[in-house]
């Protein structure tokens, strides 16, 4: 008699299975779709650059079929003016400066009146000579070859609000080496390269943080205007 195959279930496996298979281009267009109904109450939100990686509630989508350099691929799936939030976690600082800025733009674009875009990027005033070597532009850390430019708290305000956002920013650390943090939810969009959920920081307080902003799309709807008496 023939013994039954018993095989261990890897969790983690079957989780970055799932993972890439959701961020597909097709199921990126049913999700879209289908959002008003799986994430009732919580808006279109997506996640750009995910890699696999986002929260319930969010879209991941990836380069291959959704650049942020590219508006055709937008136009495939979002009609202007439609997406409640966008999350974008170290992704930016794979763009040239003028990439950056186009990219921003097109966030602007499809974002509703009132959305958001939420930036996470390597913080260029982070006092920690090894912390810059890992980040900066082909520094010595993960992925950190293809970086292309250090931002720093007023290089990103500034490259943000050049496209109409109005920015606040979240942590990062000033000129002076002196680090800055507002309260911020995680429900709004997760960031795990940060003060409070990092695992290095545990050891070493502040020893891998990320420069986080909230860029926003002025909510320019004004209530209908009552009739003079």
């Amino acid at each position: 008699m023939a013994r039954p195959i018993i095989r261990t279930v890897n969790p983690d496996s079957y989780r970055r299975r799932f993972a890439r298979l959701w961020s597909s281009a097709t199921l990126l267009r049913a999700s879209v779709a289908l959002a008003p109904v799986l994430f009732r109450g919580k808006g279109l939100r997506i996640v750009v650059g995910a890699s696999g990686v986002f929260e319930w509630g969010w879209i991941p989508t990836d380069a291959d079929y959704l650049s942020l350099l590219k508006p055709s691929d937008w136009d495939r799936f979002f009609a202007p003016d439609s997406i409640d939030a966008i999350l974008a976690e170290h992704v930016w600082e794979h763009l040239t400066p003028e990439e950056g800025v186009q990219a921003a733009a097109l966030c602007y674009r499809y974002l509703r009146p009132g959305g958001y875009l939420r930036v996470a990027i390597p913080d260029g005033f982070h006092p920690s000579p090894e912390y810059i070597e890992w980040v900066r532009v082909s520094g010595s850390g993960p992925g950190a070859d293809d970086h292309k430019l250090l931002y720093t708290c007023e290089t990103a305000r500034k490259a943000f609000a050049s496209v109409g956002f109005s920015v606040e920013l979240l942590e990062y650390f000033d000129r002076d080496g002196e680090f800055h943090f507002t309260e911020w939810d995680p429900a709004d969009g997760m960031v795990h390269r940060s003060s409070r959920y990092d695992a290095r920081n545990a050891v070493q307080p502040l020893r891998y943080t990320s420069l986080i902003l909230d860029a926003k799309k002025p909510d320019t709807r004004r209530p209908d205007a009552k009739e003079s008496s």
